[in-house]
């Protein structure tokens, strides 16, 4: 019996699937561990995909 995939939505252009980094700041905390800054793609808002384009019909309103 054959299972059907889900269709996948493409790769946000900007971050190629990326949507969360961490960038190093260079500063240390206080244990010892460097400081980090999250980013998140604003394109994609987080989830690294992007919608699917919507397909207008020719036909009738």
């Amino acid at each position: 019996m054959t299972h059907s995939a889900p269709a996948q939505q493409p790769l946000c252009r900007d971050c190629d699937g990326f949507p969360v980094v961490a960038i190093d700041t260079g500063s240390l905390n206080p244990d010892g561990t460097r400081r980090t800054l999250h980013v998140t793609c604003r394109t994609c808002q987080g989830t690294g995909h992007t919608s699917a384009a919507h397909v207008l019909s020719g036909g009738r309103a």
